[in-house]
This record gives structure tokens, sequence and C-alpha cells, in this order.
């Protein structure tokens, strides 16, 4: 049997690390790592810790959500932690920083207890949460209000990978790509396994933000 994922939670709200304290706490393959109420105690305790996921408020006190995920990928220590963003607005201003800043994508604070555990086991496998309606549209909505500040190496491409690129930065799945581009999803999936080498890509979420300040997007 593999080991549970361990979740931490880093929100000023006891009410919701209560909840999903007792979600976490209901399901074997899950183990809560622990909890804290702002950024700074949050950023202790994934040192202390070392968690695979942390579920983490943006609006905080002391330190908010953004200071910490700042913290957390400048800190070699913590390169195998993976943050979700926890939201009450769809339309968060801090949304589109946070996954610029590495974040492996945001949650709703009111999303179904299912779709919060699958969110958690998705992450931990080293996906990222950008299937959502609701993600692709904070994407383009702050994507499209952004400057361009290309990669340094976006360059490194081929044309194709530069296609496919393109296709990621608008949320789509590797599978819904193939069918539109009417190659394999496996063609895919080697594609953007290079553009994330060449650009150092830490997940899929922070390609697509490389994607769309690069100015690779698809109507």
């Amino acid at each position: 049997m593999s080991e549970p994922v361990r979740v931490a939670l880093v929100d000023d709200q006891p009410l919701v690390r209560m909840g999903l304290a007792t979600l976490i706490a209901a399901e074997p393959d899950l183990e809560l790592a622990g909890e804290a109420g702002d950024g700074r105690e949050g950023l202790a305790l994934l040192r202390r810790t070392t968690p695979d996921v942390v579920l983490c408020d943006i609006r905080m006190p002391v330190l908010d959500g953004l200071g910490m995920l700042a913290e957390v990928a400048a800190d070699p220590a913590l390169a195998p932690v993976r943050v979700v963003m926890l939201t009450t607005f769809e339309l968060d201003e801090y949304v589109f920083e946070a996954l610029r800043s590495g974040a492996s994508g945001f949650l709703l604070k009111d999303a179904e207890p299912t779709a919060i555990l699958d969110a958690v086991r998705v992450v931990a496998d080293g996906g990222s949460l950008l299937a959502p309606s609701v993600t692709r549209t904070v994407i383009e909505h702050f994507g499209a209000s952004r400057p361009e500040r290309p990669h340094p190496r976006i360059g490194d491409l081929t044309e194709r990978e530069r296609e496919i690129l393109g296709w990621v930065a608008t949320g789509r799945s590797n599978g819904e790509i193939a069918e539109v581009l009417v190659v394999s999803p496996d063609t895919v999936r080697t594609h953007v396994s290079r553009a994330m080498v060449k650009l150092q890509a830490r997940d899929r979420a922070q390609l697509v933000v490389f994607a769309i300040e690069s100015g690779l997007r698809h109507p």
C-alpha cells in the first residue's frame, strides 16, 4: 500500500480549516500534516513537515497566500511541496499572479467536498487544476489584461512545440488538443513535456502562464 498524501491547511478562518481537516481525516489515502492560521505560521509548518500538498488561502493576515507562495518557491527544501490556492471569488485578482508564482492551481472555498479531495489527489500526482471551466475563465480574463513578457527561453521551442503550447494556454487537456490537431494524445504529451523541460516549468499550471505571457494564444 502506498503512503498517504500528506496535506497541510493554511487559512485564517478556523471553520474553514475544521471543515477541510474533517474531510481529509475521513479519507484513507490522505493524512493531515498540520494547520496554520496565517502565511508566516504556514511557512513554519511547511518547513517542519514538508507536506505533499498545501491548501492555502490567498487573503490572510501577517503574510498572505502570495507572500507565502513566493517564500515556498524560493526555498529549495520546499521544492516537492505543491500549493493549491483557496479563494472565495471566481475572478480573484490574485489568482493569475498565484499561478504565475508557481501555484499548482486554485479552488473555490465553496467547491463540492469531492472536488476538493479529487484536486488534492490530482496535484499530488503531478497534475494541475486547469480543467474546470472557471479556471479557464480566470486565465483568459487576467491573461488578456497583462502585458506580454516573453519567457527568455521561448525561442528554444520548435514551431510545433510553440503551436501546442498555444493550445495548452487555452486550458485544454492533452486529449482535447489532440482532437483539434488530429494527432495522438501521446504526441501532444511529448511536445508538452519537452516544452516544460525547455522552459523549466514546475508543472502545467506554470506552463500555461508562461505561454500566455509569451503571447502564445489560440482563439
